[in-house]
């Protein structure tokens, strides 16, 4: 039997400079993570922490349902008319306008507009994975405290999620080829970035020293796909790395000419704008996630027969 996959033509991959809307990006980076601490809150933890992260939706990105005591709630980022939405299983609905405005006064509107929907619900206040390298946040403060971030440029954020939008179809579809274990394309709100990821089956060695947080995300073999919006300077990118690294994989070809391999942090790197320049996006980005997942695979000894489609 052959298996055929969908070809996908959505040419219409938007620009996103770091500079034009990097304070843009560090708000909503903190809103983002208000919202899935509240998702981390009201779930159950599921391997890999798959429990914590967004998805994207038809007109932004999604909690999906969230239980609370009878019924159950969802929390939605409108990045077309941008709002954000409230909306519960007995029909209880509520809006708050997404515009400039603190981090802080954003964290009490959206817990007040909880509050009258009859949810009391409590987080941790500090964000999680900032500063870091990658990250547009340059100084973790208490949500409730935070008034330096208090940017929003709607048109960048809705070119934000237009690229969202086409990196999870090829995300989606580098996805369906495997049928072994493997993540569901989703949002980590915690670094900020949209990715997938393959498991070999095996467990990964120990990390001496980790966390429970690495414990958990690491415990198995994976090969992993993502996509950062940019920040501290660097701008806009695809990445692919193995955990644990298989000896050589720094040193594989991988497609398309453009993607390179960092020593600095183990990685494969392939520029957004390379993706979004080239004559077809969708199977440029295919090629890295392919080529990079082909090379850890066969370095690690996959058994990538009984994985693959």
């Amino acid at each position: 039997m052959r298996v055929f996959f969908r070809i996908m033509s959505n040419n219409n991959w938007p620009e996103l400079i770091l500079e034009e809307w990097q304070d843009t990006l560090a708000t909503v980076h903190m809103w983002t993570q208000i919202v899935g601490k509240i998702r981390m809150k009201q779930t159950s933890l599921i391997n890999h922490w798959w429990n914590v992260p967004l998805y994207v939706s038809a007109r932004g990105m999604t909690t999906s349902p969230m239980p609370y005591e009878d019924r159950i709630f969802e929390i939605e980022f409108d990045f077309i008319d941008h709002k954000l939405r409230i909306d519960c299983s007995d029909g209880a609905l509520t809006s708050l306008d997404l515009r400039p405005q603190t981090v802080a006064d954003f964290y009490k509107e959206l817990m007040s507009a909880l509050n009258g929907l009859g949810i009391d619900i409590k987080i941790w206040t500090m964000p999680v994975e900032v500063p870091s390298p990658f990250s547009a946040v340059r100084e973790a403060i208490h949500f409730d405290q935070d008034q330096v971030h208090k940017s929003y440029d709607a048109d960048h954020v809705n070119r934000f999620w237009r690229a969202l939008v086409n990196i999870d179809e090829v995300f989606k579809e580098f996805r369906s080829r495997f049928v072994g274990k493997v993540s569901p394309a989703h949002f980590w709100w915690g670094s900020f970035d949209h990715a997938v990821t393959r498991f070999s089956g095996r467990p990964a060695p120990p990390r001496e020293g980790a966390d429970k947080i690495t414990v958990e995300a690491y415990s198995h073999e994976v090969i992993s796909h993502g996509w950062w919006p940019g920040g501290n300077g660097f701008q806009a990118s695809f990445y692919a790395y193995a955990a644990p690294e298989p000896a050589g994989f720094g040193e594989a070809k991988v497609k398309p000419d453009g993607a390179f391999y960092s020593k600095d942090v183990n990685e494969f790197f392939l520029p957004y704008d390379a993706v979004r320049k080239s004559s077809s996006p969708e199977n440029t980005l295919m090629d890295f996630c392919q080529s990079t997942y082909e090379s850890g695979a066969n370095l690690g000894n996959w058994d990538r027969k009984a994985l693959e489609r």
